[in-house]
């Protein structure tokens, strides 16, 4: 009989990547500390939604063949990698000039929308996305089910994860304050998103 299920020994070995993929320092964790920090957890929220549930859906159309979009059309990776970083330098300066917690309503938290969108400019995702696909689907008949697995892995453990920087950040928010430990706090967020993506500019 043709196995149309993925191995069900696969479960732990792909929760515990997308755990610790999804746990570890990278541009959306960085990014919602940061705005846990200046804007609380409850403003965050759709912040968290948007990473929440945008990424597993990126998941998704890259397990459906998205990846060899790229891989036909290299152009096209191209063009989404320099949108991707000027994106992302364009947050680390958002995040550095950030001088008060909940800073006016012209600077308001990313929505869910945009967060979700993010995730097609966000290094990290793009090699957490090809990366379990690629290591944990056979190519065979049971693709279609193992990319479900897989997209449902990371739905599960997204919001606690990217909850508890959020958390943790709200936290540090009310040790920092205003004043010039909440520049230097956000001066430190900003350099650290713009390391993240040092990789992916030399690569």
């Amino acid at each position: 009989m043709v196995q149309m299920l993925p191995a069900p020994e696969l479960i732990p070995v792909i929760a515990a990547f997308a755990l610790v993929a999804t746990i570890t320092p990278g541009p959306n964790n960085i990014m919602v500390t940061a705005s846990g920090v200046n804007y609380g957890y409850r403003r965050t929220l759709p912040h968290i939604l948007g990473i929440s549930i945008g990424f597993p859906v990126m998941v998704l159309a890259v397990g459906l063949g998205l990846g060899g979009l790229f891989r036909a059309v290299p152009a096209l990776h191209d063009i989404l990698k320099i949108a991707g970083i000027a994106y992302l330098l364009w947050l680390a300066w958002r995040i550095a000039t950030t001088r008060r917690q909940g800073e006016a309503s012209s600077r308001p938290p990313l929505t869910f929308l945009q967060a979700a969108a993010f995730q097609w400019v966000n290094p990290k995702a793009w090699m957490m996305a090809t990366g379990a696909v690629a290591a944990y689907t056979t190519g065979g008949d049971s693709v279609f089910a193992e990319v479900l697995l897989i997209t449902a892995l990371f739905a599960l453990v997204a919001f606690p994860c990217v909850s508890a920087w959020t958390l943790l950040g709200s936290a540090l928010g009310r040790f920092l304050a205003e004043g010039r430990r909440l520049q230097l706090f956000n001066i430190a967020m900003a350099a650290l998103l713009v390391l993240s993506i040092l990789p992916v500019v030399f690569e």
